[in-house]
């Protein structure tokens, strides 16, 4: 006898899987899993835009005094928000009406979504991390607002979150273009100083194969050790300075050829929303119209969000 509820074990299946499949996705890339031990995941309940805060200016009223010397209190403009589009993707879940009646029993149904949700579960990941390299004009500009539209090749011109880069320094990441490998490291200790201010440091960098095998190359056999904390990342790394080093290449590594970012995960922001963070876009059957098959999709909505550009870097290797 087939099982007559063959949508609501495909929903339920969905829901169940919820919060596996977005912690799946998380894990699944070393971005996200730093944000995530950063404490820079944060979903968002609605509005029309994301909304991501920022200081963009030292209060204008600090200075010294002595004694009963007036202290200035006027108002003093220092915050502002960047505004990023809500980015939308899914995998839909399709069952036909032969595999229905081929997977009659409830048990063998469950097991069929189970292997059906897998394939979508690392559709999605493989989705999204390519996603937070892109420039956000893929896909029609439905695309996340990756890395690649934080850190771009040109951090004067464009217009990132709203705000238009050739006119406010501060947006405008560091970048260092380099002609060839033999100076990797001196390249990457000028981009580093670029970086930092006080305690604000890269605290991760990513690189395609070009930049890794250049960057190993320049080691010491004394110098290649790992931080204790790699297995918690599940990413096999290198240190430079106190920042992890990853490699985001080779078979489905996303990270542009020859070059590495070097990222303060302090102001970059994962902002899925609340409602949509991998689930179900509706537990209600959903049917073809013209064929005998039943569908669920598995929906994901947010962006990837930046409260700090001048504290990211991009090298880029061109030989």
């Amino acid at each position: 006898m087939a099982y007559p509820n063959v949508s609501d074990i495909l929903a339920t299946t969905i829901e169940s899987r919820t919060r596996k499949i977005a912690d799946n996705v998380t894990d699944n890339n070393a971005i996200l899993k730093r944000l995530s031990m950063s404490g820079k995941i944060k979903t968002f309940s609605g509005g029309h835009k994301i909304y991501q805060e920022l200081s963009f200016a030292e209060n204008s009223n600090s200075g010294w005094y002595s004694g009963y010397d007036l202290l200035p209190v006027a108002a003093s403009d220092v915050l502002s928000a960047a505004e990023f589009s809500i980015k939308q993707c899914a995998v839909p879940v399709v069952i036909s009406g032969l595999e229905q009646l081929q997977n009659a029993g409830k048990e063998r149904m469950i097991d069929l979504m189970e292997a059906r949700l897998s394939v979508a579960e690392s559709t999605m990941a493989n989705l999204i991390s390519a996603g937070l390299y892109s420039d956000g004009t893929g896909a029609s500009g439905k695309q996340v607002d990756g890395l690649n539209a934080a850190v771009p090749l040109d951090p004067t011109s464009g217009t990132y979150g709203g705000i238009d880069r050739a006119t406010w320094t501060f947006w405008r990441n560091q970048f260092r273009d380099v002609a060839n490998t033999a100076t990797m490291q001196a390249d990457m200790n000028t981009l580093w100083a670029a970086c930092n201010r006080g305690m604000d440091r890269p605290d991760l960098i990513l690189m395609d194969v070009v930049s890794w095998k250049a960057y190993l190359a320049s080691l010491q056999a004394n110098q290649r050790f790992t931080d204790p904390k790699v297995g918690q990342l599940g990413f096999p790394s290198i240190k430079y300075m106190d920042a992890d080093v990853v490699l985001d290449g080779g078979i489905g590594g996303n990270c542009p050829t020859g070059v590495s970012f070097f990222l303060n995960s302090t102001y970059l922001h994962y902002r899925p929303h609340s409602q949509r963070n991998m689930v179900p876009l509706s537990p209600n059957r959903r049917y073809a119209t013209n064929q005998d098959a039943e569908v669920q999709i598995l929906a994901w909505a947010g962006n990837l969000t930046c409260s700090g550009a001048q504290f990211q870097g991009r090298l880029d290797v061109n030989a």
